[in-house]
């Protein structure tokens, strides 16, 4: 990777850094607490309702409620976590081929073992 590759890739993971959410989105729909509504008798239920998910410090898995006024930045968010954390890789490899270089094979031919 050359001197300019990672600066744009750097520059990349500035920008994504400033918006990134971590967790998994999903999506439910859930019957209401009024039992004469529609959807306790068989009809549609209300939602999507959006939830994040993610395991927290102490391993478990928790996660909470996105209100509908920002499901969009929310998305957006999650999105840039997952474009994040694949640039960041990229960043890795580079350092890993930057600081250990390949073997280089000898082009001397073997020996046959004696006899």
């Amino acid at each position: 990777m050359t001197q300019r590759q990672r600066q744009k890739l750097l520059g990349e993971i500035e920008q994504l850094v400033q918006e990134a959410l971590f967790g998994t989105l999903s999506e439910s729909y859930r019957c209401c607490g009024n039992r004469d509504c529609r959807c306790h008798s068989g009809g549609p239920k209300h939602g999507p309702h959006l939830y994040i998910s993610y395991r927290g410090p102490s391993g478990k898995t928790t996660g909470y409620y996105v209100p509908q006024a920002v499901e969009a930045p929310v998305r957006r968010g999650v999105e840039a976590w997952s474009r994040l954390q694949e640039r960041l890789r990229e960043l890795a490899m580079a350092n890993k081929e930057r600081l250990i270089q390949p073997k280089v094979r000898s082009t001397r031919p073997k020996t046959s073992p004696l006899k």
